[in-house]
């Protein structure tokens, strides 16, 4: 049985379950578990991928209960997921793992969650998803109902999905938050932000909204009070631009990791900001520490 050909299709399952890389891990080690130890059931069968996906389901739908994670609308366990780590086959649109849309999944209660993904998201029908969660026909339309009716507005509709690519207009705004920050540019970096631009910091439940609020932290950042020099490495995570950070503070010959922006462009311009920690790095395939002569 070939488990490994199905491994980045249950992570990416897992991690819309969860919001969590590294809780998604966990989770398809768990399910191939499972799975080896349940193997005879389903050897030469055509089902193979189906089951799987009813063990992983059910795997993180045990580690939710676990945790005790209530439906949230500002999950602090969110994390990024590192693009080069998508499997093409598997995401149809960037709205499928956007941030936004990551966020918006954890206000659904953990059935209702793992109903739309099945249905909405990977497109079975309703029998199908049904017997991935145990449960019968009418049972999970009425949950895909509560869960489409909680995700009103929140997530954009089949139709209006879009290519899983980074756009020209995303890589060139990418592309100057870079120079802004490098340059130590606090003006360019307020000219690509929208208005009512949002920054967020989890796991820390900290929000800035619109321009005002966020003028301080440019200031600090990049004004002639900062830290020390900046080093950019652009790269792509949630099928959205972003930027790893590094900070070489005065007396220190290396570019330390200080964090990773997520952006959301809109418009032209920077719409959101989710910024995560240098433990995002890894996943990355990115170093802790880099040279004088980065960039």
């Amino acid at each position: 049985m070939n488990l490994e050909g199905h491994r980045r299709e249950l992570h990416v399952h897992c991690y819309r379950m969860l919001a969590s890389f590294d809780d998604a891990e966990d989770a398809v080690q768990e399910t191939f578990l499972r799975a080896w130890r349940g193997r005879e059931r389903v050897e030469g069968s055509t089902e193979v991928r189906a089951w799987l996906y009813r063990i992983a389901t059910n795997v993180c739908l045990d580690a939710l209960r676990r945790t005790a994670r209530s439906p949230s609308t500002d999950p602090h366990w969110l994390q990024p997921y590192p693009d080069q780590l998508l499997p093409e086959s598997v995401v149809e649109s960037r709205e499928t793992i956007a941030l936004a849309f990551i966020v918006a999944l954890q206000v659904l209660p953990p059935r209702q969650r793992a109903v739309f993904l099945a249905r909405d998201v990977l497109g079975w029908p309703a029998a199908d998803a049904a017997a991935m969660l145990g449960i019968s026909v009418a049972a999970a339309n009425s949950a895909l109902q509560r869960a489409r009716s909680q995700l009103s507005g929140r997530v954009p509709a089949r139709s209006e999905w879009t290519a899983p690519v980074l756009t020209v207009e995303d890589k060139a705004l990418l592309a100057e938050f870079v120079r802004a920050n490098e340059e130590n540019d606090p003006g360019a970096a307020v000219r690509i932000a929208a208005q009512d631009i949002r920054i967020t910091m989890p796991p820390d439940h900290l929000e800035f909204r619109g321009l005002d609020a966020i003028a301080p932290l440019i200031e600090r950042a990049v004004g002639p009070q900062r830290e020390g020099d900046w080093r950019l490495v652009p790269t792509a995570v949630n099928r959205m631009p972003a930027a790893a950070s590094y900070l070489r503070r005065p007396g220190d010959s290396l570019f330390r990791g200080f964090k990773l922006d997520v952006l959301r462009v809109v418009d032209g311009r920077i719409a959101e900001i989710t910024t995560f920690g240098v433990s995002t790095f890894a996943a990355l395939g990115l170093p802790s520490v880099r040279a004088e002569e980065a960039g």
